[in-house]
């Protein structure tokens, strides 16, 4: 099901009227054939080690991988779409265990390398509060943090991809794994594939003002831009840095604990974007539910890997409803809806922004729809904003407009929360109509 415009009287907060049913993207996906890839990203994933409580207690852990970026690709192959996934392990039993669960999961990894002089980075989670985990990062001068702009290169001149995803965490490891991502854009404007850039921003690995630098350079080569509200002013030309962008006016430097790269670690050179791309125009629009509910019926925020909030949601799908004029997720409406108007005047095509408990709203040229949170029990609210994405880009590569993009999102988010993991509980395309399923239901 997906919702319907929004009724006259109910446009944005910038006054424009909702996406019209029918409209094309400004920059149409590249055509599938055998050997072109669905979609190609890359990044660092790492060993998983979670606890079942505080780290310093000892105890049990649960060995996977994570990483933003695997977390997509695998939501993506999970679908049915042909994603491949480039990226360093080291020459060790963890990069194996990474190496072999992505094939195992219907992921292309040929584009992958092992560096046998750097160790396979490591990733701590400990629950602290049923709705709270602290994420431990151990990845400063790990494998992945050491990947290269030739790992991109080869992987564009064997077969340019029809959509690039890429994350604001890549960036933030390494001046080499900055100028690999630098070299994507490049490369994904000279072979026409469509942009998709989450913010994704990471407070222990860099400061604001360093994310802002680089995320400023990249806006005009972004057609699909997805972010949380505060991660707006991030990609914004002029202060981005403000109150309500994350880490605040100075920035997060790292916590304790914590071995992420302080700082920025920059990028060099400047991207030669050849103007801005024309507007991405969704057919029809509605919003994303972002919400979950948790045991006791109160209403948890879902969250990536650091706790933010995330898109997910399940159950009926219901009408689009305007922007609400009330704050949302930290940020007043207006102003998220100012923010998003002020990217798309800088070539975005389509922001996505996520709202935490107040759902999400799309944005385009042609006006904006919101969808409210959508309640589903929750248990484990990491990588819900990578599920997001991952449905998000399956329906844009199956041709569905706005209102499908963002319905077969608060589906795959809505699963991921429901499931314990980063990525383990991703539906296959069989199991997408399960939410609509009543409580209770046994499926024979």
């Amino acid at each position: 099901m997906t919702g319907q415009p929004a009724a006259p009287g109910h446009e944005d907060q910038r006054g424009a009227a909702a996406p019209r049913p029918g409209t094309a993207p400004g920059r149409p996906l590249l055509p599938g054939r055998p050997g072109r890839p669905d979609v190609f990203t890359f990044g660092e994933t790492m060993v998983a080690l979670r606890g079942s409580g505080p780290l310093k207690l000892g105890g049990t852990m649960n060995v996977s991988i994570a990483g933003a970026e695997s977390n997509v690709a695998i939501g993506l192959a999970r679908l049915g779409h042909d994603v491949r996934w480039a990226g360093a392990v080291g020459e060790d039993e963890a990069g194996q265990l990474v190496l072999r669960t992505l094939r195992a999961e219907g992921v292309g990894v040929s584009g992958a390398s092992t560096d046998p002089g750097a160790p396979t980075g490591l990733l701590l989670f400990e629950a602290r509060l049923p709705e709270v985990t602290r994420v431990h990062y151990y990845r400063a001068g790990s494998a992945g943090s050491r990947i290269g702009a030739e790992v991109i290169e080869r992987a564009f001149s064997a077969a340019p991809p029809r959509v690039l995803h890429l994350t604001g965490i890549t960036p933030s490891l390494s001046p080499t794994a900055g100028a690999a991502a630098r070299r994507a854009l490049q490369l994904a404007r000279e072979a026409g594939s469509l942009v998709c850039l989450d913010v994704n921003f990471r407070a222990r690995l860099w400061t604001a003002e360093a994310a802002a630098e680089v995320l400023r350079e990249w806006i005009p080569f972004v057609d699909v831009l997805i972010a949380s509200d505060d991660e707006l002013p991030l990609c914004l030309l002029g202060d981005g840095g403000g109150e309500g962008s994350p880490g605040g006016a100075d920035g997060n430097q790292g916590a304790e604990g914590s071995q992420g790269v302080e700082g920025s670690q920059g990028v060099e050179g400047n991207l030669e974007a050849e103007g801005a791309h024309g507007a991405l125009r969704g057919e029809e629009g509605d919003g994303a539910g972002m919400g979950a509910k948790g045991a006791d019926g109160g209403l948890a925020l879902c969250g990536s890997e650091q706790g933010e909030a995330a898109g997910a949601g399940a159950g009926a799908c219901g009408d689009a409803v305007p922007l609400p004029p009330q704050e949302a997720a930290g940020a007043p409406a207006a102003t998220v809806a100012t923010q998003a108007g002020l990217l798309l005047d800088q070539g975005v095509g389509e922001v996505v922004v996520k709202l935490g408990a107040q759902g999400a709203t799309v944005f385009t040229q042609g006006g904006s729809l919101h969808r409210p949170a959508k309640p589903v029990r929750a248990v484990d609210a990491v990588g819900a904003g990578d599920a997001f994405v991952a449905g998000y880009l399956s329906a844009l590569l199956d041709g569905e407009g706005t209102a499908g993009r963002l319905e077969r999102a608060v589906t795959t988010g809505a699963f991921a929360v429901a499931s314990p993991g980063d990525w383990e509980g991703a539906p296959t395309r069989s199991e997408l109509g399960m939410l609509g399923a009543p409580p209770g239901t046994v499926v024979r």
